[in-house]
């Protein structure tokens, strides 16, 4: 949902699926109401975005809560518009509202074509675990639910269930062959569905209640060293974080982020980099000034120049609803990155985001100092010369 926030634009067209209540009038003068499932196709006047009720907290706390969540509870996304396209339900022209669900098709038509910016969004979407910092193994005795969790959201790319007999008076040993069954199907999903040889991979999180999280990691790392993985050895050796949850459920990834293992290990993720980035901006500007430059102005100048190493930008400014405000910021991203420079856009659901807003939501740190006045005075006298050769030629 917040993906397609950020995709979805005034003036762009959507089709997505609807339910529309319909009335016929019988031969006798009866009315009859009923609801029909259609596509309809918009053009957007309007997108609202209610991410799901937040904890209290800090906002980092929020939106770690948001991102952790199962796919069932989700943010909500209304586009508004006319409908544009002949439906014997709804006539051209009349308003209406999609509500976007999870698991519907949805296409989008850009007004103006898809920039840089939109498809490097669309490529993080689409490619299942892109981004994931964090892999988790949430277990109790006999089931395992596997996730990968990136900067956006949570992917259960699998689950497993084993029965396991109880342990009786007479022996456990029914209950042990349940477990070796449950372990060696843990290590087989495991194999498939955690990208643990991954650089960008930087914690693997085995959660569970009880003590079921060490018979899992003590397996896996027995089953490894058995058929020499070594790429598997070292995986488990330098990124498991062993953590105690209260249920066996996805939903208790939230204490998963919240515990200090975790918290340790994501200090240089993109998420907390973010907030590292901003930091070294204000310290830049109380230091050396000529070499920290925001407002869209300003920044846009040092652009030209070519001066910009770091360029921070929030999302939000993607999302204006003039297509020529966009395509400024877009302009200024792909000049940026031309040059070798680096870019960092900032989610607005992030504390650090909501700083950089309060900034007028762009900023720079500069390869080289630049003085504003000087730059602004040579760009008002180029402006002057520019006019006084067009005149000169009009002449």
């Amino acid at each position: 949902m917040w993906h397609l926030y950020n995709l979805i634009q005034t003036g762009d067209s959507v089709r997505a699926p609807a339910i529309r209540r319909v009335q016929n009038v019988s031969s006798t003068g009866s009315v009859e109401s009923h609801r029909v499932r259609l596509n309809l196709t918009l053009r957007v006047v309007r997108v609202d975005f209610a991410p799901s009720s937040a904890p209290s907290g800090s906002s980092q706390d929020a939106e770690q809560m948001a991102s952790s969540l199962p796919s069932q509870v989700t943010a909500a996304l209304h586009i508004s518009g006319p409908v544009i396209a002949e439906n014997q339900h709804a006539r051209l022209g009349a308003f209406h509202t999609l509500d976007i669900e999870p698991n519907r098709d949805v296409r989008i038509e850009k007004n103006g074509g898809w920039d840089s910016v939109a498809v490097a969004r669309i490529e993080e979407a689409i490619v299942p675990g892109r981004g994931a910092e964090v892999a988790a193994v949430v277990c109790g005795e006999g089931t395992a639910a596997f996730c990968l969790l990136s900067q956006h959201m949570t992917l259960v790319t699998h689950r497993i269930s084993v029965p396991i007999p109880r342990k009786s008076a007479s022996g456990s040993s029914q209950h042990e062959k349940g477990m070796g069954k449950f372990y060696a199907t843990l290590y087989e999903s495991f194999i498939r569905h955690i990208p643990f040889a991954s650089a960008g991979l930087r914690a693997i999180v085995i959660a569970s209640p009880g003590w079921v999280r060490d018979g899992v990691n003590d397996y896996l790392v027995s089953e490894a060293m058995r058929l020499g993985d070594k790429a598997m050895q070292r995986a488990l050796k330098e990124k498991v974080v062993k953590v105690h949850i209260n249920s066996a459920h996805v939903h208790s990834l939230v204490e998963v982020l919240k515990s200090p293992e975790v918290s340790a290990r994501l200090k240089e993720t993109k998420f907390a980099r973010e907030g590292i980035i901003l930091d070294r901006f204000f310290k830049m500007l109380g230091s050396d000034e000529m070499r920290a430059w925001y407002g869209p102005d300003h920044v846009c100048l040092a652009a030209d120049r070519g001066a910009i190493g770091t360029l921070l930008i929030s999302d939000d400014l993607f999302r204006s609803s003039d297509p020529v405000t966009r395509k400024r910021y877009v302009k200024v991203v792909d000049a940026v990155q031309q040059k070798g420079g680096e870019v960092v856009i900032f989610s607005s659901m992030h504390e650090s985001g909501q700083q950089l807003n309060q900034l007028t939501g762009i900023a720079a740190i500069l390869t080289f100092p630049l003085d504003v006045e000087v730059v602004e005075a040579e760009e008002r006298q180029a402006e002057e010369e520019r006019k006084l050769a067009e005149e000169a030629a009009e002449e």
